[in-house]
């Protein structure tokens, strides 16, 4: 049984987000094949939760850009949350010119808006794939994230 909010955005992703599948039933449809798949009902509601909150930032410029050369200063909540791995992928995909810095402030929200009180590495490549995805005009970071997630990752810096 799943019990991870993560393994249904993957679900949802590699079954219907990814273009290469059908398109996905109405909601209630959906919500039913989940439930059928093993997924608590509880943890689908919070995943529609969370993609809501995604979509509707979608092309959203409520992050304030920063100069060239800022340093991004974690609070305790987010470093609580986010160990240095996590934030090493981080700062490696915004060096790499996957993630802009407000690409990765709203990964940084919805990584928070997980129920889970440690955002695991492999969990946050999954967040950055899926904000990626609906960012308007980043199809090639996306790409790469996406390359990223399906293949080996590159060894980066933390």
């Amino acid at each position: 049984m799943y019990e991870n909010l993560v393994d249904i955005l993957i679900y949802l992703y590699e079954n219907y987000l990814d273009g290469d599948g059908p398109t996905p039933p109405d909601e209630n449809e959906l919500r039913e094949e989940l439930v059928e798949a093993g997924f608590p009902t509880s943890k689908i509601e919070q995943a529609f939760e969370w993609l809501d909150g995604l979509a509707s930032r979608q092309g959203a410029q409520e992050y304030r850009a920063h100069t060239e050369n800022s340093i991004r200063i974690y609070t305790e909540e987010e470093t609580n949350r986010l160990d240095a791995q996590a934030r090493g992928l981080l700062l490696f995909l915004e060096q790499s010119g996957i993630l802009r810095q407000d690409s990765r402030e709203l990964v940084i929200e919805r990584a928070l808006a997980l129920d889970s009180h440690n955002i695991l590495v492999d969990e946050l490549k999954w967040i950055v794939l899926l904000v990626l995805m609906n960012q308007p005009g980043q199809e090639a970071a996306f790409a790469r994230m996406e390359d990223m997630v399906y293949n080996a990752a590159p060894n980066y810096l933390h």
